[in-house]
């Protein structure tokens, strides 16, 4: 097992521009944490202040666990709080701002790596593009991806810390709740290659338009190495309004003719998709685990990345082959019973709902669709017209039965009576009443679509499904 890169004193100052207080200049740390709880010996605590806690508050502690060192925040020094962990040998250093610091190190760690990175954001379907990626250029190289949801200010550099002497590539995932997230994370990570899937209204509440969350997704393009290459997706028309100012080289992937990178003749299959995938000079046949088209465009995204990494065709097929839907992203769970789940719960915004609506209808094909729907978050002043096109596109893609919980729950409703679906045909309620009342009528055929934001824990009611379909 290759062991992380050792940080030494030296480095410390250097990447975060701050100052040794106290300890050996050249004193070598084993790691980098911010957790007390789960720091190694020898690490580097950094104080970081979060929304909720401030690290700063946990410095015994960590000491107590095994650091070495401490990062601390110059506001913080005026009571001397560092002073008595001189005595015990500890190693002192003082930054502006520890957030910050921790993105510079990350900085540092990918500078002296010498890694090749690949940096994607859109408003959907970037945790997917990522695994995608990360399965493909595994395939020829050493890989490190990042983890779960390590994709803002403080999980990003936790991310890069992992990187070792032996990685050649770092697949890592842009998130952003705000303008500006998106460039300094950039700024971090400094990519060879920056992926946008898309641009949509995820996030809303967070800016002023869509245009705005375009004008941040395209932040990453801002911040790709000279020599690097922008991969964008053609079929979406904001992007392409983005690719007039980039500088760098372009990629587009995408399903109409304008995209280098795009797939002909998709059919849906048993196992999931299947489809030829077109690569600049070559072409192959793709099957895909997965059923929602949208799973094609991430794919496109990955495909045209290992592309630009110099893989072939027949290793960009086996990678994507190997892909499996993560738990709660288009999961479709077939039960004993005889009824189809489709479990989406992973989270829920706009551009989201609508894919997981139109992969239902195809899905169920002649027999019956039942759409159980949470509530999307952070949509900002438009929240309830935005609910209500979500009821009116259930109700056009002849869903049998449409399922409603949340704050929301009535504009759904809305939407879907107002576009034709007899308010019968609709209940409103907890999910445990949905669920008491979905168990009754299920029958053997049906598909059942759940989605919603991850705060309004749809996974229970899939839960209650499978139990009821004799699913372990």
């Amino acid at each position: 097992m290759v062991k992380p890169v050792t940080w030494h004193s030296s480095h410390i100052i250097e990447a975060v521009r701050g100052e040794l207080l106290y300890g050996d200049p050249e004193y070598s740390f084993a790691g980098i944490s911010i957790d007390s709880r789960t720091i190694s010996q020898g690490d580097l605590f950094v104080a970081i202040k979060g929304q909720n806690y401030d690290g700063h508050d946990f410095i015994a502690d960590a000491v107590e666990n095994g650091a070495a060192g401490l990062l601390l925040s110059k506001s913080e020094l005026a009571g001397g709080c560092y002073k008595k962990w001189t005595k015990k040998g500890i190693v002192c250093f003082a930054a502006e701002n520890t957030v910050v610091a921790l993105g510079d190190l990350a900085a540092f760690n990918r500078k002296r790596t010498g890694v090749s990175v690949v940096a994607i954001t859109g408003s959907n379907g970037k945790t997917t593009t990522k695994e995608m990626t990360a399965l493909l250029l595994s395939r020829r190289f050493d890989t490190l991806a990042t983890k779960g949801n390590y994709n803002n200010e403080i999980g990003l550099p936790l991310t890069m810390f992992r990187l070792t002497a032996s990685h050649k590539w770092a697949v890592l995932e842009l998130g952003m709740s705000k303008p500006g997230e998106i460039g300094r994370l950039a700024e971090i990570c400094r990519p060879d290659i920056g992926v946008i899937t898309n641009i949509g209204t995820a996030h809303l509440e967070g800016f002023d338009s869509i245009e705005g969350i375009a004008r941040a997704k395209g932040e990453l393009l801002e911040h790709i190495g000279k020599n690097g290459t922008a991969v964008l997706n053609a079929d979406d028309p904001r992007l392409l309004v983005l690719a007039d100012k980039v500088q760098n080289d372009l990629l587009f992937f995408g399903f109409n003719e304008k995209a280098e990178v795009r797939a002909k003749n998709i059919k849906q299959e048993a196992f999931g998709l299947s489809f030829s995938l077109l690569l600049p000079g070559e072409s192959i046949s793709v099957k895909l685990k997965a059923h929602s088209p949208v799973f094609v465009s991430n794919a496109l995204a990955a495909a045209a990345t290992g592309h630009l990494a110099g893989l072939n065709a027949g290793e960009i097929k086996s990678g994507l082959e190997n892909f499996q839907p993560v738990m709660g992203r288009m999961d479709i769970i077939n039960t004993r019973r005889g009824f189809h789940i489709i479990d989406d719960t992973y989270n829920a915004n706009p551009c989201s709902m609508k894919a997981a609506i139109n992969a239902l209808q195809t899905l169920k094909g002649r027999e019956r669709g039942i759409f159980v729907a949470g509530d999307m978050l952070e949509l900002g002043k438009d929240a309830d017209l935005i609910h209500q096109e979500i009821g009116a596109l259930a109700a056009a893609c002849d869903i049998s039965r449409l399922y409603v919980t949340g704050v929301f729950a009535d504009d759904v409703a809305k939407g879907a009576n107002n576009k034709g679906l007899q308010s019968e045909k609709i209940l409103s309620g907890s999910k445990e009443e949905i669920l008491d009342d979905l168990v009754n009528r299920v029958k053997p055929g049906d598909w059942i679509l759940v989605k919603g934001s991850r705060a309004m824990c749809m996974e229970d009611i899939v839960k209650g499904l499978k139990n009821q379909g004799n699913i372990d």
